[in-house]
């Protein structure tokens, strides 16, 4: 799930459960009017607008600005005559809990026809799939990446790092000229980015054995990343993780100077006035470890899903598969300035085009971020002892013990 876009003013209207539910079940609307729950603040009526001339289905979106009452009402609508024809979602154990009930409707024909027409790759297709079948679409699949602010490293002289110690050797020209280097973020959502990073950037097999529970946050293996998290903390590479000033506000005053996300943020970076090529750019976030043959980068994806009791089950699944295609991205791609996953898909920006044929070559493997592919229980609390460990850093094992606690109690139930 994408957390950093900020609800803006009046762009995301909080709707009440009577109030969707009443929509979702009128008889007013036309039958190419799809009803669409989601927790997201994109501009999902401008996109209406291109699915109408190219499809003749336009979205009747409800947006939810409250995670609570929006997964409330889309477990309360299942169980109605109510449900829409497509809600927002995640990937993960989210889905398989719907999946588990029956309360999702089954796109395995839809992936077989978008992986055999080269428009998602098979990698892609593995994030929603359970028990050998395929449930719900993406809108978007996004790759992390880097940013940085060319403004800044054009007045430091500072070239793009390929390498981690590159990237270290820019980190101290920067404190030295008083702009913090990397920005981070504590509490929920953003406090595990960098344990993301520096984990998978050691060792990718490590960090998936931490995710399916394989491996023990107080291995000594993860206690050494954790010590490269503090030794960096320490060096004052991070930004204030509990400043309540947006990143994006922090790139543009030049606080900071990178910004790891994915490429779903270079929207976000147009509401503070910042153009892609022009005041920032990205690059791959290089190896932690130089020796790791692969270069993990983290993905994330927005999934829509349709209920399988929806009065408009055909319309959404209809939608679902065109959103997919090649002109659905293209133009999903113009309007939210990301990297579309259809690789016959036109990106939008010169830099994002770049870093789309850069992460074709095979020496870089993907891995889902960390937000989704922890345990929820497991997530919450790495979620509150990364935060603990940010803001009172020191020994990093009480902060790994705490997680373990949490991870021995589910896998024991699991």
């Amino acid at each position: 799930m994408k957390f950093s876009r900020r609800m803006a003013a009046g762009a995301a209207v909080l709707v009440t459960v009577a109030a969707v539910a009443g929509c979702a079940g009128s008889t007013s609307a036309s039958s190419s009017d799809l009803q669409f729950v989601t927790d997201k603040s994109w501009d999902f009526e401008k996109f209406s607008a291109v699915s109408k001339d190219d499809i003749d289905v336009s979205l009747d979106p409800a947006y939810y600005a409250d995670q609570n009452a929006f997964q409330a009402f889309i477990k309360q609508s299942f169980r109605s005559n109510k449900a829409p024809g497509l809600f927002t979602w995640h990937t993960g154990s989210s889905l398989e809990d719907l999946v588990s009930e029956g309360l999702v409707a089954e796109t395995t024909d839809i992936w077989e026809k978008a992986v055999a027409d080269g428009d998602i790759s098979e990698s892609v297709k593995d994030l929603y799939t359970i028990d050998g079948k395929q449930y719900c679409t993406p809108i978007s699949v996004d790759d992390w990446v880097m940013y940085y602010d060319k403004r800044t490293f054009s007045e430091l002289g500072l070239e793009v790092p390929t390498t981690w110690d590159a990237m270290m050797t820019v980190a101290d020209t920067l404190v030295d000229a008083g702009v913090a280097p990397f920005w981070n973020s504590g509490g929920n959502p953003w406090a595990f980015v960098w344990f993301q990073i520096l984990t998978a950037g050691t060792d990718v097999e490590l960090y998936n054995d931490l995710v399916s529970g394989e491996a023990k946050f107080t291995d000594p293996e993860v206690v050494d990343v954790m010590n490269v998290w503090l030794d960096m903390k320490e060096k004052g590479y991070f930004s204030d993780p509990g400043s309540k000033t947006p990143g994006e506000t922090q790139i543009k005053d030049q606080e900071v100077a990178m910004i790891p996300f994915g490429t779903w943020y270079a929207s976000t970076l147009d509401t503070v006035g910042l153009e892609s090529g022009t005041d920032w750019g990205v690059f791959p976030i290089p190896n932690v470890n130089p020796e790791q043959e692969v270069t993990p980068v983290a993905i994330e994806t927005a999934p829509a899903c349709v209920p399988e009791k929806s009065a408009q089950r055909e319309l959404g699944l209809e939608y679902s598969e065109w959103w997919m295609g090649t002109d659905a991205q293209t133009a999903w791609s113009e309007q939210q300035g990301n990297l579309p996953f259809n690789p016959n898909a036109t990106a939008s920006t010169e830099e994002f085009q770049k870093i789309g044929e850069e992460y074709t070559d095979p020496k870089y493997t993907f891995y889902l971020r960390y937000y989704e592919a922890a345990p929820a229980p497991i997530l919450t609390s790495s979620l509150d002892q990364f935060t603990g460990f940010m803001t009172n850093p020191g020994d990093p094992m009480p902060f790994l013990e705490g997680i373990q606690a949490t991870a021995d109690e589910y896998w024991s139930e699991h």
